[in-house]
């Protein structure tokens, strides 16, 4: 089993940890232990979460038609209504 020494922590967060294990009935060891391991299982975790920008690309997907350009454009064009609204101007 590896050993771990970590330099440099303030007594403050020192005491923090202290406390938390107490709190669990764990040693300060078992703490840090249980605190790492939790820490990177949510890690995992947000990885796995997909960003806006993937389900987006994944909804923005191409289609396939039998129609050629010109056929599709007719298409729109004859589906469109002229509007008589702006025919005054604004």
């Amino acid at each position: 089993m590896a050993n771990l020494q970590i330099k440099g922590i303030s007594s403050e967060f020192y005491d923090q940890i202290k406390d938390m294990a107490e709190a669990e009935n764990r040693s300060v060891s078992q703490q840090v232990l249980y605190l790492i391991k939790e820490h990177m299982a949510k890690g995992k975790a947000v990885k796995a979460i997909k960003t806006p920008a993937q389900v987006l690309l994944e909804l923005a997907g191409s289609w396939s038609d039998a129609r050629d350009a010109e056929e599709i454009v007719m298409e729109l064009k004859k589906g469109r209504s002229n509007s008589k609204k702006l025919s005054a101007g604004f």
